[in-house]
């Protein structure tokens, strides 16, 4: 048994350290009676601008009896822990054919292959783009250039579009295999703070490093990682998977498969339904980018506490909902810039990126309205996807061409006119390529641009500047989630297709990094369950 101390105070001068003190004495001990001490969740209580506190939930184990304790406290703020523990899967019998492919390398990918290696499973690992090093150099070429790679870019490539992102942590799911998840990340050179980290974040810049590490750690384990290896088919027989097609040229003969693919992986839907594969329709969110001066951003959630040394860049979460709509913020990412993110030609993308340090001078944030079946032209099951380019596409012309996105100030957006300068704005934008001033309109549906207004206006009241004149809008954010849920059944296996294993964001079951992730091993889990390891 082990104690759990909640609500543990310290104003925002203390050091960290002092906790364990603190903790001694709540629960009227010595510190030397404390055995094991460990910081399980920090968070920052910002509800009194002048009064900002951190507070530390703890896990210590003492020399004495934690349950005479624990009693003598009458369990305020305090509880009797057993450690939790994943259950280990224990491998099935069923001999495996082939050994197994994992079809993507983002976080489901990645973490599917690395917890199928970890059992002797020697998976190996396709991904269409290149590796995280070549990628990189790839992403930075087209923001200069304007020259895109439509297999190597910030969707496709090692690690996935969250590479090219903040790295958030943050889940609202509840699984014992997220701690899994980040245990794992840390192993891999994240920062140890993620694992207490109210909001955990990796940062691209360290997040790069993290994804080549578990990249490594497969292969020591007996896995294969090949990139420039699309799966442009696959082989069905009797309801069972048993080839896949790489590059249109190499047949490889498959039993089981993680089908991993990331929620842009346009052409592989395309190809999956071909091979009638279920594919169903499924809500996702459209808007633009918003940025803001990070200082603006601080001062509203910590008054007069921001740019405190202890206090890293502020973030938010914002939500409206209208009789009908949902507009929010989404994948906000303090101190960063907004990037170029298109994955097909002469469309525009847009997504937030922030490193570790999270030091540039914007923050920014999708600002997105919720669509779905019904706003889409029919019930073909890629019509979410037909509704991503359209607007896509737009934003493209109304730029001008060349990858200029289109950008607008909030308050001709309020007004419905044009913008058309930003020279004399006191926002800069950060947006890795060229920006048009323009009309939002022009690139968006009505009810998104009107639902959109609405909350500019809601939101302004949460945080004040939110929707300040220039305050800058860039468009479009369309890929907030995949378009699309491939049905799979109790154990995991797309319906109707034994051995292959829709898994992830492209599959329609996570919603970032760390569900993903989780995703991955779920998947694993259930192809460890049936099959015994390779011999």
């Amino acid at each position: 048994m082990s104690l759990q101390i909640n609500n543990i105070s310290i104003s925002i001068n203390e050091n960290m350290n002092v906790v364990r003190n603190i903790v001694a004495k709540k629960l009227r001990i010595k510190e030397s009676e404390i055995r094991n001490f460990r910081i399980v969740k920090e968070s920052i209580d910002a509800r009194r601008k002048g009064k900002i506190c951190f507070v530390y939930s703890v896990l210590i184990d003492v020399y004495s009896d934690e349950e005479k304790i624990f009693n003598r406290l009458n369990g305020k703020n305090i509880a009797l822990i057993q450690p939790k523990k994943q259950e280990a899967v224990c491998p099935g019998t069923e001999k495996m054919l082939y050994r197994p492919i994992v079809i993507g390398s983002g976080p489901a990918g990645l973490f599917a292959g690395l917890f199928l290696a970890l059992k002797g499973y020697r998976p190996l690992i396709l991904e269409r783009g290149s590796d995280v090093e070549e990628r990189t150099k790839k992403v930075h070429h087209f923001w200069k250039t304007k020259e895109l790679d439509v297999e190597t870019n910030v969707q496709f490539g090692e690690g996935g579009a969250g590479t090219f992102s903040d790295g958030k942590l943050t889940t609202r799911i509840k699984d014992t295999r997220c701690q899994m998840v980040l245990e794992e990340l840390v192993d891999a050179g994240a920062p140890p703070e993620i694992l207490y980290q109210g909001k955990p974040h990796i940062g691209t810049d360290q997040l790069k490093t993290v994804v080549k590490n578990i990249r490594n750690r497969i292969i020591e384990l007996g896995g294969e990682v090949r990139f420039h290896s699309k799966v442009t088919d696959i082989g069905i027989k009797n309801n069972h998977l048993h080839s896949i097609t790489i590059n249109n040229e190499e047949k490889v003969s498959c039993s089981v498969a993680v089908l991993a693919i990331g929620h842009s992986a346009r052409d592989t839907y395309e190809m999956l339904l071909q091979r009638r594969i279920g594919i169903v329709q499924k809500p996702f969110s459209i808007g633009v980018r918003i940025e803001h001066p990070q200082r603006v951003i601080d001062i509203s959630q910590y008054g007069d506490y921001a740019g405190h040394p202890r206090l890293k860049a502020a973030d938010y979460q914002l939500v409206y909902k209208s009789q009908d709509r949902t507009c929010y913020s989404f994948c906000m990412c303090p101190g960063g810039i907004v990037v170029a993110a298109a994955s097909e030609y002469n469309s525009i993308v847009t997504n937030g990126m922030s490193e570790l340090a999270r030091d540039r001078e914007n923050a920014n944030s999708a600002l997105v309205v919720s669509v779905g079946p019904n706003d889409f032209r029919d019930s073909h099951p890629l019509a979410g996807v037909q509704f991503q380019r359209q607007w896509e596409r737009l934003a493209f012309q109304i730029g001008g061409g060349r990858y200029s996105a289109p950008i607008q100030r909030v308050d001709d957006f309020l007004q419905g006119k044009p913008t058309k300068s930003i020279a004399k704005s006191t926002i800069k934008p950060s947006y890795t390529g060229d920006v048009t001033p323009t009309d939002l309109s022009k690139c968006l549906p009505p009810y998104v641009i009107n639902t959109m207004k609405d909350g500019l206006k809601y939101f302004n009241k949460k945080i004040k500047g939110y929707a300040a004149p220039d305050v800058l809008m860039t468009g479009v954010e369309t890929r907030t989630s995949a378009p699309i849920r491939i049905p799979r059944s109790d154990v995991g296996e797309a319906v109707g297709v034994k051995g292959l294993y829709p898994t992830g964001e492209g599959a329609g079951y996570a919603g970032g990094i760390m569900s993903a992730a989780v995703d991955g091993i779920r998947m694993a889990d259930e192809i460890i369950k049936k099959y015994a390891p390779l011999d």
